[in-house]
């Protein structure tokens, strides 16, 4: 996937929404303004995403493209090297488990909030 794709994908969840606050460089993907995904805009293409901390030690041990998350908690945190070798249904399924990762840890009334919103 490139920056096109996963920007896409992202901004087609319920409730996405991205901006810009670490500089130029990186674009960072929320729901209910809470952070899912960063994504690396200079050099190599990578992408951070939460991850339960034992399925983010199966990743890293299954795929070379995927490492502890750069600049995050390496415990919850994965960084996808997106150099060709990671299938797009794996990827978008790590976005996807992610952003469900940070809806479930909302208070309840964003939680609510977020079904109210209607789909993209």
């Amino acid at each position: 996937m490139n920056i096109e794709q996963i920007r896409e994908y992202c901004l087609s969840l319920k409730g996405v929404s991205e901006d810009m606050p670490f500089g130029d460089d990186t674009l960072v993907f929320r729901v209910m303004n809470k952070i899912f995904a960063l994504v690396n805009l200079s050099g190599e293409t990578t992408i951070n995403l939460k991850c339960e901390p034992a399925k983010a030690i199966g990743l890293r041990e299954e795929h070379q493209a995927i490492i502890p998350g750069y600049h995050m908690n390496k415990q919850h945190w994965n960084t996808l090297i997106m150099d060709g070798s990671l299938k797009t249904d794996l990827v978008t399924s790590l976005i996807d488990h992610s952003y469900q990762l940070i809806v479930e840890s909302l208070p309840k009334i964003k939680q609510e909030e977020l079904k109210r919103i209607k789909n993209k």
